[in-house]
């Protein structure tokens, strides 16, 4: 074991022109880990139940400053995540690390659980949003044809989402936890057996190479630090910078939010799905994007090539507009540019993919 440790984080040969971007691996690692141990404190304070899961979670806030501190580090946490996941998969994109195919599925199979374990942990605090946004995503699979509400039944365990679902819902989300785990490990050990997507880096070159140790370890923790610090100053000065004023409203049935609206990280999703008159057809659309944006090919890196890169930055504008309209009030004239923004954010992506 310490032979293997070894291997992959001393005395590991990689070569000296990766800059500070490649480090976003490591610093995304360290904040699943600070978030799984975050998580497993909260889990002990919790009660999966929707009469009670409201106050408790509001209590961590105000009965003591460790609970508070505990609770949004453990808010801020998952948004940090998010935005250094969107930085490490666009550079994986950007430089068609989709080539090392075992390295790019695993690290895609990560960031669907993430998704997943980011969407279960929403519904827990049992607020207005999460209650809401809980309905609309689950009354999606009763959607779909001939098993649609047999299965609804199973995931929410009553006619709608109840009291049930939050017991079903803490257990998914506490197992995800550690499935991630398991699979950053799966993914380093295919990344060190392949080597990394740097259009400069030559794997079987002795010229170039360095240690991992103590070259990039200590270039890892600097930039871990920065982004800590940043999220000190996040959490002591704007903790409710992205929390809406609905998550301090309770759970109503009777009450409907004026604009249901998930997290800023599933926002580009959520316009698509809602700007198609049909819920089939928002995930069909849905599902081909993601499909395009997983499928590995054959494709160069964007380094050298013009049209790659004028695609390639099309896509993201895109993405990050739909993030914008995602949040913005239902009607026109932002259904009509969602409609047109996600269908072309797809036919690119599958150009990106093809050229």
């Amino acid at each position: 074991m310490f032979t293997l440790f070894r291997r992959n984080l001393i005395d590991l040969p990689i070569n000296y022109s990766l800059n500070y971007y490649w480090s976003s691996g490591f610093v995304l690692s360290m904040f699943v880990v600070i978030q799984i141990v975050t998580g497993i404190l909260l889990s002990f304070l919790y009660v999966a139940d929707s009469s009670y899961s409201f106050f408790t979670v509001m209590n961590l806030s105000n009965d003591s400053f460790l609970t508070w501190c505990l609770r949004y580090w453990h808010m801020v946490g998952v948004n940090m995540i998010f935005i250094i996941l969107f930085i490490h998969m666009t550079m994986a994109l950007y430089y068609s690390s989709y080539n090392n195919k075992g390295v790019w599925n695993v690290g895609f199979v990560l960031y669907l659980l993430m998704m997943g374990e980011a969407f279960t942990g929403y519904i827990l605090p049992w607020h207005q949003m999460s209650y809401w946004a809980a309905t609309v995503i689950t009354s999606i699979v009763s959607s779909l044809p001939i098993f649609g509400e047999i299965v609804y039944k199973y995931v929410v365990g009553g006619f709608s989402v109840c009291g049930s679902t939050l017991i079903r819902v803490l257990s998914v989300h506490i197992c995800l936890g550690f499935i991630v785990l398991g699979l950053m490990f799966v993914h380093l050990y295919y990344l060190h057996s392949s080597g990394g997507s740097n259009p400069l880096f030559s794997f079987r070159s002795l010229s170039d190479l360095v240690y991992f140790h103590s070259y990039y370890t200590i270039k890892d923790i600097l930039l871990f630090m920065v982004f800590l610090l940043f999220v000190l100053v996040w959490l002591l000065y704007v903790p409710d910078l992205l929390v809406d004023i609905e998550a301090y409203l309770e759970a109503d049935m009777l009450n409907t939010p004026v604009s249901i609206k998930p997290e800023w990280y599933f926002l580009a999703f959520y316009a698509i799905l809602r700007c198609i008159g049909s819920k089939i057809g928002g995930l069909v659309l849905i599902s081909a994007f993601i499909f395009f944006l997983w499928v590995p090919t054959s494709g160069s890196s964007s380094v050298y090539n013009v049209y790659r890169q004028v695609n390639f930055w099309f896509i993201i504008s895109l993405f990050v507009s739909l993030i914008y309209l995602g949040g913005c009030h239902p009607e026109y004239p932002y259904l009509c540019v969602c409609q047109v923004f996600s269908v072309l954010m797809v036919a690119l992506m599958l150009i990106y993919k093809l050229y």
